[in-house]
């Protein structure tokens, strides 16, 4: 373990956040930015075409903040993971690069330790290696009501369970500095994602770095039919995903995050690297070796049933 030898409170956080169409929720969101007990924070918030008034209350937002503390750019309009990546890369061309980095969706409320929380865990990780703090959250409905705690996460952290399931939630992520740099250089090569938050996840598990799960919720998550990506902790939501999966769902997005973690395989440790392309090449393998290859992997998903889940879409191709 680092010791930390300074005070983490006189770190800037920079807070990427892709916003459309979210003028409803966003104004919640803002001040909960305000409540932090981290203080000194900048928000880089790039707008992907909104045609409410998003724009409006970010800029209302601004003018109530010191200069440059709140900025704007527009977005590629490409969806939302396309709208994150246009963040990192604008951030990547910026001059001294930030310290840290935290992520935010327009539509959550942050509680007033959310950062503070993820930099004190930070603080006592190495820092010459790249660290990814995320967090379980409080899931609710649009009003904030209704409030469930997040499914835990029981198995550690790994590129084993990266290449095969998101546990990062891209609304709780912490950066360290390591893992800025790591994340910015990687997005200069980097193509299409499936979403920002698993292939960050994958990048710097696959590098070797650290990932902490914080059991502790650090924000409101509401649940709303505008979601991008929803939780996958009912029935209803692990009904929808078997669905995806039989429709071919997990096989393109296994293709679209394999070609990602390629473009910055240099950045991989080189038995990951290995471990990325053998996971690659194993539909094309007869069943037999098919299943012991898995198997010599070592891939798993959180749950018994998931772990099942994907024996089954490896057993029948649909990886």
């Amino acid at each position: 373990m680092f010791l930390a030898l300074h005070d983490p409170r006189a770190e800037t956080v920079d807070i990427l956040m892709a916003v459309y169409n979210g003028a409803d929720t966003l104004p919640a969101q803002l001040k909960s930015f305000d409540a932090q007990s981290h203080c000194n924070w900048r928000l880089l918030a790039s707008d992907d075409g909104s045609s409410d008034k998003t724009v409006q209350v970010l800029n209302t937002f601004g003018s109530a903040h010191p200069r440059g503390q709140v900025k704007m750019i527009k977005g590629p309009q490409q969806g939302a993971s396309e709208n994150f990546l246009g963040l990192l890369r604008h951030v990547a061309n910026q001059k001294p690069a930030p310290r840290w980095i935290a992520f935010s969706d327009q539509d959550d409320v942050w509680l007033p330790d959310k950062i503070s929380r993820a930099m004190t865990t930070l603080e006592q990780c190495d820092p010459s290696l790249p660290a990814l703090y995320c967090s379980r959250t409080w899931v609710t409905c649009r009003s904030l009501s209704n409030r469930r705690i997040s499914a835990p996460r029981p198995r550690a952290p790994h590129f084993r369970n990266a290449l095969v399931q998101n546990i990062a939630a891209g609304n709780t992520i912490v950066l360290n500095s390591a893992a800025v740099s790591l994340v910015l250089e990687a997005v200069k090569y980097v193509g299409p994602v499936v979403v920002h938050d698993w292939w960050i996840y994958q990048l710097i598990s696959g590098a070797g770095g650290r990932i902490v799960h914080d059991n502790v919720p650090g924000l409101l998550y509401r649940q709303h039919e505008a979601n991008q990506i929803g939780v996958n902790d009912t029935a209803n939501a692990r009904l929808r995903r078997f669905l995806q999966l039989l429709r071919g769902d997990f096989r393109a997005w296994n293709q679209t995050n394999i070609a990602a973690l390629l473009s910055c395989g240099a950045a991989l440790r080189p038995d990951h690297l290995a471990m990325l392309e053998s996971f690659a090449r194993l539909s094309t393998l007869p069943v037999l070796k098919r299943m012991l290859l898995l198997k010599r992997l070592g891939l798993y998903r959180q749950t018994i049933g998931g772990t099942m889940t994907l024996w089954f879409a490896v057993l029948f191709r649909l990886v």
